[in-house]
């Protein structure tokens, strides 16, 4: 923008009544002066009056003055005779403040995801992108469904069971009979299906669906009866989740590996959600522009609450905020246009990494590929961190040639235990006390692999935990970091090593797990898991009917069927 642009923007005439310059225009540039921090009238009507004489060639002032009406510091302001016309200018047009009030160009990183989301119809999924998210959408059913019998979902329901709602119209996971508001019904079934770390994991590290379908479900409720979207409109809605939250990954090479700060689902998994709900709902492309800037701002949960009670209602908040910000969207809130776009000096998305490279998503065509028909998922055999599972299949492998070596398994003839896993803070727990802790601890799934032969529902229970033989094996286990395992899902891997007091050695080590995207689970195993989980909670008649609606979504004439069955 140049300096006559600039004085065509910002320099609008002073009112010479007083009450009628507060507040200022929006996009005016007195506005700004405002917005920097001070509170007196007086401070800034005498800046603007300043500025307004400088910038009409009346008046000019010193390079202090601009840096004390940075500071907000309007009261030490010199006079002199430099002209500072590019000084205004810059701190004016580099300012945070007034990125939203300029006209965003025909094409950035956000209006091309937003034009994705408008403009991406069901024939761009290919059959290979609808097979894997179907089974996305089956197992993360199941896993809301098992998840609906867990404590901490207890405490989400009872709390939104409590809160006034004259619109209870959605389907809650498990709890037949009882209906929510749309947004608090995904709120819900999103603490649901994150509340056993039960739920699917992409690469890079993210849980993709849990955050996605449980608005979607929620939504198609919502729906009129003349307005429902049918199942290939569901299905497509449900792909635009996972391709925005994928894109954003790929925008950062910190978000490849086991995360430190933030979790992702929070952060891409609430874009995600607005994304698929701006699908769902039809919204037009200044609404989807809208929805994923409001998203942006109810993104972001903490690493330090992993392994709590806390954790699931990331996943919880993601699906509902971002249903929230599709919703506000529609109802014409405005955000900054330019929120998925490296703006220096005013962090938009970019705020939750240190390394961003934004890219635009391209207007989808008949040749369109989807990053899940490039990138598998990874299903859980059972319910805990995924870097669990490498020295859980690691520990089993031992545990065998520990029974061909004596005959049986015996604590007592073990010395120390050597896990070899990748540096990660959160899930490095020698003694874990909760459910939610022993989720998330190398040792405590090694050795209980090793003493049970199998990790599953049954592990995580109070008894499990605290029982004594298993305290006597975690007091053997010592852990090392090789330099070579990377904390990252696609590279990593979990070796375990029982050293005998007789001196002998017995070691097992994992690349790929059973379930990994490298080597996914049959349709059979898949279907075994879900039909355990939703055993739980539901009749065998409707578990098989879910199965069968799953199955043949893109025919289903209304979507709402589905959340209708649960």
């Amino acid at each position: 923008m140049g300096a006559a642009q600039f004085r065509q923007i910002f320099l609008q005439p002073l009112q010479s009544n007083r009450s009628s310059q507060f507040p200022p225009p929006r996009g005016h540039w007195r506005s700004h002066l405002q917005c920097k921090g001070d509170a007196h009238r007086e401070g800034t009507d005498l800046v603007c009056r300043r500025v307004s004489k400088l910038l009409s060639g009346t008046d000019s002032y010193s390079d202090p003055f601009c840096r004390a009406a940075a500071r907000g510091d309007f009261f030490s302001v010199s006079h002199s005779n430099d002209d500072i016309l590019s000084c205004v200018y810059k701190w004016i047009s580099d300012s945070p403040a007034l990125v939203v009030a300029r006209s965003a160009p025909e094409e950035t990183v956000t209006s091309s995801f937003a034009s994705f989301i408008h403009a991406v119809r069901p024939e761009h999924l290919s059959k290979i992108v609808r097979y894997r998210s179907k089974r996305m959408i089956l197992d993360s059913i199941g896993v809301g469904l098992v998840g609906s019998t867990t404590h901490v979902f207890d405490i989400a329901l009872k709390y939104c069971l409590e809160l006034y709602s004259s619109v209870a119209v959605s389907n809650v996971y498990g709890k037949p009979g009882v209906k929510l508001s749309p947004t608090l019904a995904a709120f819900t079934n999103g603490v649901a299906t994150h509340s056993m770390d039960f739920d699917d994991t992409w690469h890079p590290a993210t849980h993709p669906s849990g955050a996605v379908l449980p608005a979607l479900l929620a939504a198609s409720q919502m729906l009129p009866p003349n307005s429902k979207p049918n199942g290939l409109d569901f299905l497509l809605a449900f792909n635009v989740g996972l391709e925005v939250q994928g894109r954003l990954m790929h925008f950062s090479t910190e978000a490849h590996n086991i995360p430190k700060r933030f979790h992702p689902p929070s952060v891409v998994g609430t874009m995600g959600s607005a994304a698929a709900t701006a699908k769902l709902l039809c919204l037009n492309m200044t609404q989807c522009t809208h929805a994923l800037g409001i998203a942006a701002s109810l993104a972001g949960a903490p690493m330090a609450n992993a392994a709590t009670q806390a954790k699931p209602l990331h996943i919880g908040n993601a699906t509902r905020l971002g249903f929230e910000a599709a919703l506000l969207a529609a109802r014409g809130m405005e955000a900054n246009p330019f929120i998925l776009d490296d703006i220096s000096g005013c962090s938009g998305f970019s705020a939750f990494y240190s390394i961003y490279q934004p890219r635009s998503l391209s207007t989808p065509n008949e040749h369109h590929e989807f990053l899940l028909e490039k990138q598998d998922i990874a299903f859980k055999r059972f319910p805990a961190h995924l870097g669990m599972h490498w020295v859980v299949d690691a520990a089993l492998s031992v545990r065998n040639l520990f029974i061909n070596y004596a005959g049986s398994f015996s604590p007592s003839l073990i010395r120390t235990i050597v896990l070899k896993v990748p540096v990660s803070k959160y899930i490095n727990r020698p003694f874990p006390n909760s459910e939610h802790e022993a989720r998330h601890s190398f040792q405590f799934n090694a050795c209980t692999a090793l003493l049970d032969g199998e990790v599953g529902l049954s592990s995580f229970t109070e008894s499990s935990i605290h029982r004594q033989e298993l305290r006597e094996l975690l007091h053997k286990v010592v852990v090392e970091h090789p330099e070579d395992n990377v904390a990252n899902f696609d590279k990593m891997y979990g070796e375990v090593a029982v050293l005998l007091k007789s001196g002998d050695v017995l070691t097992g080590k994992c690349d790929t797990f059973y379930g990994h995207w490298r080597k996914p689970l049959s349709r059979e195993s898949l279907l075994k898991k879900f039909r355990s989980n939703a055993s739980h909670v539901l009749p065998e008649e409707k578990v098989e009917t879910i199965i069968t609606m799953v199955d043949n979504l893109e025919n289903l004439s209304d979507s709402s069927h589905l959340a209708c069955s649960l």
